[in-house]
């Protein structure tokens, strides 16, 4: 309501001192649902400009305001969600102004981000979304002190404060949440193992934050992650420099839409090999002791449940399970983009026959499955995925159309208002 109130004294009051700079259109081939837009500012004087940028959606019902955020960089970009859903095919227009007052627009929730002892936590409207661990967590006194480790996520909790993820299971210590090592790998002629802790070969941790951002569109972080060589004389060497951007989009209490981005490079003279394999990097989740076979299910892009889906394809994957909600339910849809190495990716998947039948639940995207991967010295490569976390159910339609928004850029038609002289 409150938002709505400053919206309206903007049209009522300060929007007469307002100057149109840009207007443009945006369609898509496909169907979406609530998908993250961006455009380039690059072409707009907004530098020069005094006064607020603000956002407008054309509609039937008169011009609406639409909550927008600037990332600055090599290509300056501005972002918003075209809410809901968007036909195939259809056009939406938008108008960019310049607000030459210095009302502030507020009454929204924004994301935040509040560091804690060992975690950052992304919450919104005081409920939690998701904690990155960025101290390192030792597992209990009389296991194996190798198993600690730094740089996961967890908790990652549901809408309705389900948590979903994992840590130091008795059956795998080494398991964290929501994580990425590379199994099977090669240095030069040695193998080395990042995810098998208790080897002793190797690890990942987290080294740093290279950027925090709150907005009204996004928030998040980018953390930079050393996968640590064990095997070398002296010092530990770092084999992999990992940025790991994480983005929580705004779209409101329906779900959440997280953004789990990894950028790799490999400072080392010969590069690294990661062995194919049906475990290693991508993005592995292992799921609340909740979870078990008869209470949680599993169903990927391409139709596969649980039982056959083990090294399949796929561009989806969607989990559920029991969960102390009101709806009664709770998952995480996973996406991949298109862009991956291997995408569709293969997964690997638990049987439901694991763990002396009783099914635990373990996913991951593994873009290693089958072929080898050789990283070259220097050389950028990325992976990225998208979650959304949800209560209730989801139906394939739904999935689909949420994946349509992750892989898909719209057609823009932009046009820069012309300057009186």
């Amino acid at each position: 309501m409150k938002l709505k109130l400053l919206i309206a004294l903007l049209f009522l009051s300060g929007h007469i001192f307002a100057k149109e700079i840009a207007k443009f259109a945006i369609s898509f081939d496909n169907e979406v649902l609530d998908a993250p837009v961006s455009i380039s500012l690059d072409g707009i004087n907004y530098n020069n400009d005094t006064g607020q940028l603000m956002l407008f959606e054309v509609t039937s019902k008169g011009n609406q305001f639409v909550l927008s955020q600037i990332e600055f960089g090599h290509t300056t970009r501005l972002w918003f969600l075209a809410s809901g859903l968007t036909l195939a095919n259809t056009s939406r227009k938008y108008v960019l102004e310049i607000k030459e007052d210095n009302l502030e627009l507020g009454g929204h929730q924004i994301i935040k981000l509040n560091k804690k002892h060992q975690d950052l936590q992304l919450v919104i409207d005081e409920k939690p979304i998701l904690s990155y661990r960025f101290g390192v967590t030792y597992p209990p006194e009389d296991i194996n002190p190798l198993y600690r480790k730094s740089g996961f996520i967890h908790p990652l909790w549901s809408p309705g404060g389900e948590v979903l993820t994992r840590i130091q299971p008795s059956d795998h210590y080494h398991h964290y949440g929501i994580w990425g090592p590379w199994t099977k790998t090669h240095i030069d002629d040695r193998e080395v193992d990042f995810w098998n802790l208790a080897k002793g070969e190797g690890t990942v941790n987290f080294a740093e934050f290279i950027s925090t951002t709150e907005g009204a569109v996004f928030s998040g972080f980018k953390a930079l992650q050393h996968h640590l060589d064990f095997g070398v004389k002296g010092e530990d060497q770092v084999a992999l420099n990992e940025v790991l951007d994480i983005r929580a989009w705004n779209v409101g209490d329906k779900f959440r839409v997280i953004d789990y981005t990894s950028s790799l490079t490999c400072p080392l003279e010969n590069g690294i090999l990661f062995d194919a394999y049906r475990y290693g990097g991508g993005i592995g989740f292992r799921a609340t002791e909740k979870w078990h076979k008869d209470n949680c299910t599993l169903l990927t892009s391409e139709g596969k449940e649980r039982v056959e889906a083990d090294g399949s394809l796929a561009r989806w994957c969607l989990v559920e399970g029991e969960s102390e909600t009101p709806q009664g339910r709770s998952g995480i849809l996973f996406l991949s983009h298109p862009s991956n190495r291997m995408h569709p990716e293969p997964m690997r998947v638990w049987p439901p026959t694991i763990r002396q039948g009783r099914g635990d639940l373990f996913f991951e995207f593994t873009p290693i499955r089958y072929e080898d991967w050789k990283l070259e010295r220097h050389q950028s490569y990325v992976l990225k995925y998208r979650l959304i976390v949800f209560d209730g159910e989801m139906s394939r339609q739904v999935a689909e159309k949420l994946w349509n928004a992750f892989a898909y850029h719209p057609v823009i038609e932009f046009k820069v208002t012309k300057k009186d002289h």
